[in-house]
């Protein structure tokens, strides 16, 4: 049978029309839906096309999740096992009674210690930080530390006790234990940048060795406060003297845990670790001040050279570490005003709690 071009027309008009009913219809929000007598195929190709965009989104979820800093099981177990101490060491009274009792002078030792992971409080609020205001937790953390090193050279240049017998005056005491500390500084540095392999957690390379600077520098200067915390309760006053010492530097330490935690949590380590890593550098202040309490006359003489020793280590790192990071995160000018604000918020804070 022959066709005339109108025919022919006609009837490829028509064979467009059913091949259209059997076509994909796609919605406006994106999903599909197929006509009647679509084959099994067609419905396998949709399920497929689903569930291949379900596992993209979990793996773009997984991806966001691996960016936050996680707490490790050490983390939960440390903290736990600070809980124990806390709960098991309580003393029956927590004040002293007449002569203070070696668990006293333990337990107010340790209360001064654990402060310090409250520094990690003010920073819970801002986690993420870019890299200014990395430059700026830097100048904050360097003020805060040269606040504190003034404070322990003025402390060991002016210290003065009866039971006091060395020949050698406080400040060339002081100044000795400064240039020890220096060059305890100077040799940790040098032996941290020769092993470039160096890991902390979830640290590595120049990161660490900061990490593990300051943390040898803020665990120095806790070992004479832990023997101040032994000393200040011999003594006929020194069931209030000591109390009054252990709360001042429980109150100090916050601080100084806000230091070390600045340096920390920019560089993606978790809040539970960062405070774990504050308080682990106050842990000499209970072990310190037990031995210092027991042995007072022996640990008076030398107390001079340990505040020099904690202030010359913590300045060092505080003006040639700190602040040369903070530069080049910010700039000069910026560095300078919220380095001297920080130092300057220190200054005050103890020269409060001195006054009190």
């Amino acid at each position: 049978m022959v066709l005339t071009r109108r025919q022919a027309a006609a009837a490829e008009q028509e064979n467009g029309v059913k091949a259209e009913k059997h076509a994909t219809i796609v919605e406006p929000e994106g999903k599909t839906s197929h006509a009647e007598g679509d084959t099994p195929t067609h419905h396998a190709r949709g399920r497929s096309a689903s569930f291949s965009s379900k596992e993209e989104d979990v793996q773009n979820d997984a991806k966001k999740t691996d960016g936050q800093p996680r707490n490790s099981k050490y983390s939960y177990f440390f903290m736990l096992l600070i809980i124990i101490i806390s709960y098991v060491t309580l003393p029956d009274t927590l004040q002293p009674k007449g002569k203070p009792t070696i668990l006293h002078v333990w337990y107010y030792g340790w209360i001064s210690a654990i402060s310090t992971g409250l520094g990690v409080v003010p920073l819970v609020f801002f986690p993420n930080l870019d890299a200014f205001w990395i430059g700026i937790s830097n100048a904050v953390a360097a003020g805060m530390m040269i606040a504190a090193s003034y404070s322990l050279f003025a402390e060991g240049c002016t210290f003065n006790a009866i039971e006091d017998e060395s020949v050698l005056s406080s400040p060339i005491r002081t100044a000795i234990g400064t240039l020890l500390g220096l060059l305890f500084i100077l040799s940790t540095k040098n032996f941290l940048e020769r092993h470039e392999e160096l890991k902390v957690g979830s640290l590595a390379g120049a990161d660490a060795r900061k990490v593990l600077l300051i943390f040898f520098v803020m665990t120095l200067h806790s070992f004479s406060e832990g023997v101040g915390i032994g000393v200040s309760f011999g003594g006929e006053n020194g069931h209030e003297l000591g109390v009054f010492i252990s709360a001042s530097l429980a109150v100090h330490n916050v601080p100084e845990g806000l230091a070390v935690a600045v340096v920390l949590l920019p560089r993606k380590v978790a809040k539970l670790t960062a405070a774990l890593w504050c308080i682990l550098t106050s842990i000499p202040q209970p072990l310190m001040a037990v031995p210092a309490y027991l042995f007072v006359d022996t640990f008076i003489p030398i107390l001079p050279v340990g505040l020099g020793f904690a202030g010359g280590a913590m300045a060092w790192v505080a003006l040639f570490e700190l602040l040369q990071e903070a530069i080049e995160d910010t700039n000069m000018t910026t560095t300078a005003i919220v380095s001297s604000i920080s130092l300057s918020f220190m200054v005050l804070l103890q020269g409060a709690i001195d006054g009190r």
